[in-house]
């Protein structure tokens, strides 16, 4: 299949394209920064995100289209920041939208990004998709995170907004991909955990929702391939973990004893210093992936002990044998 893969260029994308091109697809990237052709399946295409221009030719006659532009949301959230958040995934989204519209062949499916974090902060249940509350109006949560759940919910009114009555749309509400690539959440965490510093931060009951990337690059196959899915669908592991045991889960992984604790008011200094926020951290994002488990799909990494496991050993060998890692898909500012 012909797969357009806008915004491909950051660290998800180069783990789906990854993914893609192991079962033979041919990937054409949307950027704002393309670079030469490097292989004979990866092309990269310029374009703003925002207007359309000669890249919607690369539209019609595609077999799939997967959005995943958007800011990084690794950052202070600034006035100025927010505005580059909000606007590269709205923008973008609705320029995808029209695009699809116009073209003489659209694409049968459109697959989405959007976030597991528009799920409300709460620990009494998990989030799925037909019985889980939406965030924004939680009493105990502080009103600075409800930007990450008004973004959610204008990134994914836009896709419901966009008139392709031709193209199924699907809106990946995306968990935490865990891979071994480098600058990726799972190493991050794993250098903490390297270091001692891998125990409970704030109150450690927050829930962790996670996905390993073969279980993420499965189901997004499966979601292009599987013509009775639309709308919402939660891109999660079935079984989201306290912070403290997805924490303890991981120490094991590295065979790490011990991991230090980091109190509320020391991770908003840490996270201050790093120009990130604690919300990334603190929320409670307890989600599981209700439609994918009802449509029938089997997840090769269900809970954490094996993923992390996993992940750990691969991330061992990468070191010890680079060239295992397999193509090297470059990531950069999408």
């Amino acid at each position: 299949m012909k797969i357009l893969i806008p915004g491909g260029s950051g660290k998800v994308g180069a783990v789906l394209i990854r993914g893609l091109l192991a079962e033979g697809h041919e990937i054409c990237v949307l950027s704002r920064s393309p670079e030469p052709q490097t292989t004979c399946a990866v092309r990269e295409v310029a374009w703003d995100g925002r207007t359309s221009g000669d890249w919607s030719r690369e539209i019609d006659g595609a077999d799939a289209v997967i959005n995943l532009a958007g800011r990084s949301v690794d950052c202070r959230y600034t006035k100025r920041n927010r505005e580059l958040i909000l606007n590269s995934r709205v923008d973008s989204t609705r320029v995808i939208g029209e695009a699809i519209a116009a073209a003489k062949r659209p694409p049968p499916v459109w697959l989405q990004a959007s976030t597991a974090t528009i799920y409300a902060h709460r620990f009494d249940a998990a989030n799925d998709e037909a019985t889980g509350i939406l965030g924004g109006a939680e009493p105990d949560s502080p009103s600075t995170w409800r930007f990450s759940i008004d973004v959610a919910k204008a990134w994914e009114k836009t896709l419901t907004d966009a008139k392709t009555p031709h193209t199924r749309k699907v809106a990946l509400r995306s968990a935490m991909t865990m891979s071994p690539d480098s600058g990726s959440v799972f190493e991050v965490l794993s250098r903490l955990v390297r270091f001692g510093l891998g125990g409970r931060v704030g109150s450690g009951r927050q829930f962790v929702s996670w996905i390993h990337e073969a279980d993420f690059v499965r189901s997004v196959d499966w979601l292009i391939r599987n013509e009775a899915v639309e709308g919402a669908v939660n891109l999660a592991a079935p079984n989201p973990l306290p912070y403290t045991d997805f924490m303890a889960g991981l120490r094991r992984a590295w065979r790490m004893r011990v991991g230090l604790p980091a109190p509320e008011w020391l991770l908003e200094i840490a996270t201050t210093v790093l120009r990130t926020e604690s919300e990334l951290v603190l929320k409670s994002r307890r989600v599981i992936p209700g439609r994918l488990l009802q449509h029938g799909f089997q997840f090769e990494f269900p809970d954490w002990a094996s993923a992390a496991a996993e992940l750990a050993e691969r991330s061992r060998s990468w070191k010890r044998n680079p060239h295992l890692a397999g193509p090297s898909i470059p990531t950069r500012p999408i």
